[in-house]
């Protein structure tokens, strides 16, 4: 059977999450400026339209087996760009792995909306795209991206040195996973509320 590329919505009870288009890039390209304060030394958003025509191009998830899937989050009261969850290295055979990315936007961040993205992102990821293991790293001083993977129920793994070179720079990072059986655990749990099928 073969693995189904992402719907091209998938839709919460505040939010919505969906691959980025070309047709975004100037809604996004603002939000990356808005948020440059934000993203300071924890990533580097694409915010020139070469860099992300390429992330659209990357992230799209096109075909029956992407090796990198993407989306936006927006929020349903007023389509405001909320932030990004991106899958990427996905491997297949023997793993069935993939790293997750995420980052919000100002002034979005610390509202909620992300965890609610996460929940959509999760489902995505272990029922549409049928991953076993999805793996996220962390740098250590960045309190709200460890929060949100802490709270999540990811489980601490290990720590790697100088793992990513971010705005010039070696970072260190925590690394955590979390798998198909978590997953399923915590969804039949209640412990994260259902998506809105509607």
């Amino acid at each position: 059977m073969p693995i189904r590329a992402p719907a091209a919505t998938i839709t919460g009870v505040n939010v919505y999450l969906r691959p980025p288009r070309l047709a975004d890039a100037s809604i996004f390209r603002a939000a990356v400026r808005a948020s440059a304060a934000l993203h300071r030394g924890w990533t580097s958003a694409p915010g020139s339209p070469a860099r992300y025509a390429t992330f659209v191009r990357r992230y799209a998830a096109r075909g029956k087996t992407p090796t990198h899937a993407g989306f936006l989050v927006f929020r349903r009261s007023d389509d405001a760009l909320v932030g990004v969850y991106n899958f990427s290295e996905i491997v297949r055979g023997a793993f069935q792995s993939a790293y997750l990315g995420y980052f919000a936007f100002a002034p979005m961040a610390g509202r909620g909306l992300m965890g609610e993205g996460l929940t959509l992102a999760l489902d995505i990821a272990f029922h549409r795209l049928k991953l076993h293991r999805v793996e996220v790293n962390i740098q250590p001083t960045n309190a709200r991206s460890l929060a949100l993977a802490i709270r999540f129920g990811f489980t601490r793994e290990g720590y790697s040195r100088r793992y990513v070179k971010i705005s010039g720079r070696w970072r260190d990072h925590v690394r955590f996973a979390m798998l198909a059986e978590d997953w399923r655990a915590l969804r039949r749990n209640h412990r994260f509320a259902p998506r809105d099928p509607h």
